[in-house]
């Protein structure tokens, strides 16, 4: 008979005796879970308020950086490989059955001829110690590229990294700027209407203020696209930290690359990359000019044969006759040297042309800072000084609404030039202070989990 319907909902559950502490396990990994997900909410919070200063967000992209980790694992690579190199080749084990009769009243048998064998062997091959120390130094060498490499990396993601926040820390100001303009200018439409409804004003001059309003509030549209797309960059290197709040800008006022610059370009990462590379084509050459000196081998076989005859034992000694070494070894050497000349003339190239390009970002951020100073004190104050002598006019009679718009748009791009001036300064900046990674950051020296960043708790 079924039970009843209110009968099955008072039936107490079963309790399962096989697994008396699956409800405290349960429990803990309840617990467990809110931990995580608080300490999750926490890392968001504190992500989303701290402001993310332009050095949290160099040391976010090395962090986050793959291409870093790629040259540490090259340099691992290269130096296991010379760790082998410099070891003897592996023996040969010859294992042989030889002069085995296929004819006549012996035939297929290993024990009826006296020249049938079963033999066994071994064959080593033995390198000189000074080639295989050339060929394990040029595996260094090849470390040394990757490390060279890794600087190289570094260097650039922090000077993208650095150009991207002060793009977006830029942008952010013009957006902030373009607004208060807005706002101010706002407040001329009020006085026109006011004017135009007490009879002091034509009803043009409403239109345009309008007029001005809108232009600006077009400005602040294309500002707002390119902060949006400068965040997008900036994500690129800090990931999410990117949309968290810009701290203040560092002082672009002095460049560490403007002092004894030819000699830090000699410490350049292109330049070191090259002359690691320089490296590697000398260290071949060594390898090739060790190679003219043939390495022998020796042999050890022990034959057995018939219980007729009597067991044998051969040793031998090979070497390469290197009968034709002005063709080939020769050759190959000079082939070396000459690869290590091109690379010497490419890093000499390669370092006229860092001098002068860091020479030209030295004159133009030089510059831009002798135009910054004189917008600050000359230009912006003229603009704002004509802004209110137009509105003062304007407001007692002697002056037309037109003028004031006009002064007030001459004040809006005279602080906007000054914005991109300034915007320019601080990437020229940029391109020089992390022109050479400090030596620590160059060495692959360890670097703190993303999460540590900025203070974020790491969620376990």
């Amino acid at each position: 008979m079924p039970l009843p319907i209110g009968g099955a909902r008072a039936r107490a559950p079963r309790k399962n005796t096989s697994a008396p502490g699956l409800g405290a396990m349960r429990a803990l990994g309840a617990a467990l879970l809110a931990v995580g997900l608080s300490g999750w909410a926490v890392a968001q919070i504190t992500t989303s308020t701290q402001p993310l200063t332009l050095q949290a967000a160099l040391q976010a992209a090395q962090a986050r950086s793959h291409a870093l980790a790629a040259q540490d694992a090259a340099a691992e690579a290269a130096r296991e490989q010379a760790v082998a190199a410099e070891r003897l080749p592996d023996p040969m084990l010859r294992l042989s059955v030889d002069n085995v009769p296929v004819d006549g009243p012996a035939r297929f048998s290993l024990t009826d001829d006296f020249m049938t064998m079963q033999s066994v062997g071994v064959t080593q091959t033995f390198v000189r110690e000074d080639k295989r120390r050339a060929r394990a130094a040029r595996f260094e060498r090849e470390a040394d590229v990757a490390q060279a490499g890794r600087a190289m990396q570094l260097a650039r993601l922090r000077r993208a990294t650095a150009r991207t926040w002060f793009d977006r820390y830029y942008q952010h100001r013009m957006v902030v700027l373009l607004t208060r303009q807005r706002d101010e200018v706002a407040l001329q439409i009020e006085a026109a209407e006011a004017a135009y409804r007490a009879g002091r004003g034509p009803q043009a001059d409403v239109f345009m203020a309008r007029s001005a309003v809108a232009r600006i509030e077009d400005k602040i549209r294309v500002a707002q696209a390119r902060e949006a797309n400068a965040t997008t960059q900036l994500a690129r290197w800090v990931g999410e930290l990117a949309t968290a709040p810009l701290g203040d800008a560092p002082p672009i006022s002095q460049a560490s690359a403007a002092n004894h610059l030819a000699h830090r370009i000699a410490h350049h990462p292109d330049i070191a990359l090259m002359a690691s590379r320089e490296a590697v084509a000398r260290a071949e050459a060594e390898v090739a000019r060790q190679n003219k000196r043939a390495d022998w081998s020796a042999s050890l076989m022990y034959s057995h044969r018939g219980e007729a005859f009597s067991d044998m034992v051969s040793l031998a000694v090979s070497v390469p006759l290197q009968w034709d070494q002005k063709n080939r070894q020769d050759r190959e050497l000079a082939a070396r040297l000459a690869k290590a000349e091109q690379a010497r003339a490419e890093r000499e190239e390669m370092t006229r042309a860092h001098l002068a390009d860091t020479e030209r970002w030295l004159t133009t951020w030089r510059a831009n800072l002798t135009r910054l100073d004189d917008y600050d004190k000359t230009l912006i104050p003229l603009a704002a000084e004509r802004t209110r002598a137009a509105l003062t006019a304007y407001r007692g009679g002697r002056g037309e609404l037109a003028g004031v718009l006009e002064a007030r748009r001459m004040e809006i791009d005279t602080r906007l030039e000054r914005l991109r001036i300034e915007m320019e300064t601080a990437s020229l900046w940029a391109e020089l202070e992390y022109l050479i990674p400090a030596q620590g950051q160059a060495e692959g020296a360890a670097v703190a989990p993303q999460s540590a960043v900025m203070n974020i708790p790491e969620s376990r």
